[in-house]
C-alpha cells in the first residue's frame, strides 16, 4: 500500500477516547528490531510525561501500532500524534542511517525515499503512512474489544502463546508484572 490514495481521518474531539493505528509506510516490517521499538517506547513515555497525552493500551507490531489514547484537557490528540510521528520517525530513519548492524540499510532507505519523493510534504523520506485510522471509543464494551484486541494481536501472530508475554505491550501492565512503559488504566 503507498501513501496515494489514503483518507485522512480527522480527530473530532480531541478529548475523547480513542483507538488509533500508525502504520509505517508501506507497511515495512521495521520492528523486527528492539532498538527501533525502543524508540517508540520512549516516546510514548515523553508524551505522557510531557504533552498531556493518555495511554490506556498499547502493541508495538512489526509494521505498525495500535493505542488506545486520548489527550488530557487543554491538550490536541492531533498535536500529539503529529509531534510523535515526526520525532519517531526522525530518530528511526537516523537509527537505520546510522546502524551498522542493520542488514536492510539500503532497501528500506529506498523504499522511505520513494514514499518520501511521493508526498509533497516531505522533504526525503517518509516514515509513517499519514493517516492514523481514529476510532472514538464511548462504550465499555467496544473499549474492552479494543484492549483485546490490542494485546492478543502478538499472540494471533503467533508471537507469544499469552498476551502478557509479548515485551512490547501493555498486556504486561494489566496483568501486572514487569513491564517497561507506564501507562494510564480504563
Amino acid at each position: 500500500m503507498g501513501t496515494k490514495g489514503t483518507t485522512s481521518y480527522k480527530i473530532g474531539d480531541p478529548n475523547a477516547l480513542h483507538y488509533i493505528t500508525i502504520a509505517v509506510v508501506e507497511w515495512l516490517d521495521i520492528f523486527t528490531r528492539r532498538n527501533y521499538k525502543d524508540i517508540i517506547i520512549e516516546s510514548l513515555a515523553y508524551c505522557r510525561k510531557e504533552k498531556g497525552f493518555e495511554l490506556f493500551g498499547y502493541v508495538i507490531m512489526t509494521n505498525h501500532i495500535h493505542l488506545i489514547c486520548r489527550a488530557k484537557e487543554g491538550f490536541e490528540l492531533s498535536d500529539i500524534l503529529r509531534d510523535f510521528k515526526r520525532h519517531t520517525a526522525k530518530y528511526i530513519i537516523k537509527e537505520i542511517q546510522e546502524n551498522s548492524q542493520e542488514s536492510r540499510r539500503d532497501w528500506l532507505l529506498e523504499i522511505l525515499q520513494n514514499a518520501g519523493d511521493k508526498n509533497s510534504k516531505n522533504k526525503t523520506y517518509q516514515f509513517w503512512r499519514q493517516d492514523n485510522h481514529p476510532i472514538v471509543l464511548c462504550k465499555p464494551k467496544t473499549i474492552q474489544q479494543k484492549l483485546k484486541y490490542i494485546h492478543f494481536n502478538p499472540v494471533e501472530d503467533g508471537y507469544v502463546a499469552n498476551p502478557e508475554d509479548y515485551i512490547y505491550s501493555s498486556a504486561r501492565n494489566y496483568a501486572a508484572i514487569e513491564n517497561i512503559l507506564e501507562i494510564d488504566y480504563i
